[in-house]
């Protein structure tokens, strides 16, 4: 700055009036950010100098860039954090001011019951937490639509907010509060609407051993393991996962009982049509063993159509060529009986080596 003595006294209070102000911690400013350097974003809010918004003060999640969050050239509201330092610069935060304002988002959306959309940060002991709005929540267990939390992380999600404290930084939400409140209208509209034989859109909200549970737009729908697929399917979770949205077909509504049976593989084209005009009794086909019972084996003679090797046959085979099959392997064998509308076929391997 030039000297004082090259202005006139008037000139020279005007400039000094000009960097009067009286920031102190606490105080909420205006401020336009100017660039960036490597401890976060300079901000001019008509101090002497700059004022600094470190980046974890700007950022409302670690993954958020400081540019795009605060823009060079435009204006912001700031908490003044720190005093000034050594070189006159104060520290603000940005975060806090946003996070202040997103709470009382939040409380207004609690007042009014409203939901409200999270993204599943982590499964805890007895839930998951939850970011909603840069705010971090907690979803318990009983509360939790999904009884596999491990499979939703990262996943967006409806919440209900059922309790909230700033001050003690407590916010606990509701998963399932969504889909009960309401339920029984739910239900009833959804029900009116169904048909059997049509093809809708839903969401795989749990997995069990006998099939997954399909959310079709407010109900729950039962897609058991046989419907899952025409190949055979050990568990659902082989093929479907929590959160995935898939296409099923509605095979039977009970009114009654208000359940629905859906079906997956009826989507795709029936193999076994498919198979009627390729296998031949007398014919002799190679095959790979994808199960193994005390019965005997199942053999995929062609895509997604399985025969019954009977286990006297195993056996003999074993015995002659001096192995023990396991499933994936390959084996020659002849059909014996084909039955396509009972989707039955019996295999031998002793014909095939007469």
């Amino acid at each position: 700055m030039c000297p004082s003595n090259q202005l006139s006294d008037k000139e020279y209070e005007e400039l000094l009036r000009k960097y009067e102000y009286s920031f102190q911690k606490g105080d909420l400013v205006k401020g336009t950010v100017c660039a960036y350097d490597s401890e976060g974003a300079i901000v001019d809010i008509g101090a002497k100098t700059n004022a600094i918004c470190p980046e974890k003060e700007a950022k409302l999640n670690k993954e958020d860039n400081i540019e795009e969050i605060l823009e060079k050239g435009k204006e912001y509201e700031f908490l003044i954090i720190k005093e000034e330092d050594e070189d006159g610069r104060f520290t603000v935060s940005y975060r806090k001011v946003a996070m202040a304002y997103n709470w009382k988002v939040l409380e207004e959306a609690k007042a009014q019951d409203k939901v409200v959309e999270g993204t599943v940060v982590q499964a805890v002991k007895g839930g998951i937490l939850v970011d909603v709005m840069g705010v971090r929540g907690f979803v318990p267990s009983s509360h939790l639509r999904s009884k596999e939390p491990d499979n939703i992380i990262n996943q967006k999600i409806e919440l209900k907010i059922l309790s909230m404290d700033m001050s003690q930084n407590n916010f606990i939400l509701s998963n399932r509060k969504v889909y009960t409140d309401n339920l029984e209208e739910i239900k009833k509209d959804v029900f009116g609407q169904l048909e059997i034989g049509a093809v809708v859109k839903g969401e795989v909200v749990r997995i069990a051993d006998f099939g997954a549970f399909i959310d079709i737009g407010g109900i729950d729908g039962l897609l058991p393991l046989s419907q899952i697929s025409w190949r055979w399917v050990d568990h659902p979770c082989d093929i479907l996962k929590v959160g995935e949205k898939i296409d099923v077909e509605i095979i039977g509504i009970d009114l009654d009982k208000q359940r629905v049976s859906l079906s997956l593989k009826n989507l795709e084209p029936d193999p076994w049509v498919e198979a009627k005009g390729k296998i031949t009794e007398g014919a002799k086909v190679k095959g790979k063993i994808t199960r193994i019972k005390h019965f005997g084996a199942f053999v995929e003679v062609y895509p997604c159509v399985e025969a019954l090797l009977p286990q006297a046959e195993l056996v003999q085979y074993q015995n002659e060529h001096g192995t023990i099959l396991d499933v994936g392997d390959e084996i020659d064998t002849v059909i014996l009986k084909f039955n396509p509308d009972d989707k039955r076929i019996s295999l031998s391997v002793t014909q095939n080596e007469e």
